[in-house]
């Protein structure tokens, strides 16, 4: 494609897109068939339940699946079997900054999933931010052909790990990666404190593989602190889910959305459900 990697097709044209879409969105849209919805495991916490009735549990509160952390306390046989038994399938492991990406990639695998969830390191006072980037770009790199012999993506979440602060930035270091394997696990709430989700959905485009789904409010931000914004219910802060969903509608998202929020048992669960149904739109009138 002359000087145009395939990566820098991709991104402008979906830069076409935006500039076009804004007006062309639609406030109705259903996402339901389009997205998949799901919780981390370990946010099902009722001791009193096997892993196999969690796995039910979930199922029976509407559920399309489970996201588990390569670090659980469960074996790995035990919950492959309750995924088996129950039907409801485990979409892919949560590996954070653990540096054995190919270890997380034979885990999903194993599971039936489909990507490894990766954050990028982390910069502080002792870690540059340029070393950073290197790092785990090549980090990443190296482990990305595995990864698509595997059958596995692996999806960078956007933190708070004072990396990759911006959409564009975040844009740049997958395009920089250039690889059909890597690509963008957005949290939606993640992004409140100091931008707009529906702005970085549009500019990272077809890069985003799956969703995280969680809030954040700015007057808790502001009166409490910064953590505290984080302590507000799906639906109540400040994602803007109307802006959401229609940047979601206009870079034509299909895939998992992960609840990733204070969990509990089951009427907890259902909570989470329901809200999840509400700002998704996934069970419109």
């Amino acid at each position: 494609m002359n000087d145009f990697t395939r990566r820098q097709f991709l991104a402008a044209s979906t830069a076409a897109v935006c500039l076009g879409g804004a007006s062309h969105a639609r406030a109705d849209v259903s996402f339901k068939g389009r997205i998949r919805k799901a919780v981390k495991f370990h946010m099902v916490q009722d001791d009193s339940l096997s892993v196999q009735q969690k796995f039910e549990l979930l199922k029976e509160l509407g559920y399309d699946g489970t996201e588990i952390r390569t670090q659980s306390r469960d074996d790995k046989e035990t919950y492959k079997a309750a995924s088996d038994a129950t039907g409801l399938p485990i979409h892919g492991v949560i590996n954070s900054s653990n540096p054995d990406i190919r270890g997380a990639v034979d885990l999903s695998e194993y599971y039936g999933g489909t990507s490894v969830l990766v954050v990028a390191g982390r910069v502080n006072e002792k870690i540059a931010y340029d070393d950073n980037w290197d790092e785990w770009l090549n980090r990443i790199r190296e482990a990305a052909p595995y990864a698509e012999d595997h059958g596995i993506k692996l999806l960078v979440e956007n933190v708070w790990n004072n990396f990759l602060l911006s959409p564009l930035e975040m844009a740049r270091f997958i395009d920089e990666i250039d690889h059909e394997a890597v690509g963008v696990y957005f949290d939606v709430g993640n992004v409140v404190r100091f931008g707009w989700p529906d702005q970085w959905i549009r500019i990272l485009g077809n890069r985003i593989g799956k969703l995280d789904i969680k809030e954040y409010s700015r007057k808790l931000q502001l009166d409490e602190g910064l953590w505290k914004g984080f302590q507000v219910e799906i639906g109540e802060g400040d994602c803007g889910w109307p802006a959401v969903r229609a940047a979601l509608d206009e870079i034509s998202y299909e895939g998992w959305a992960t609840a990733e929020v204070p969990g509990g048992a089951k009427d907890r669960l259902a909570e989470i459900a329901r809200r999840m149904d509400n700002v998704l739109a996934l069970n419109p009138v």
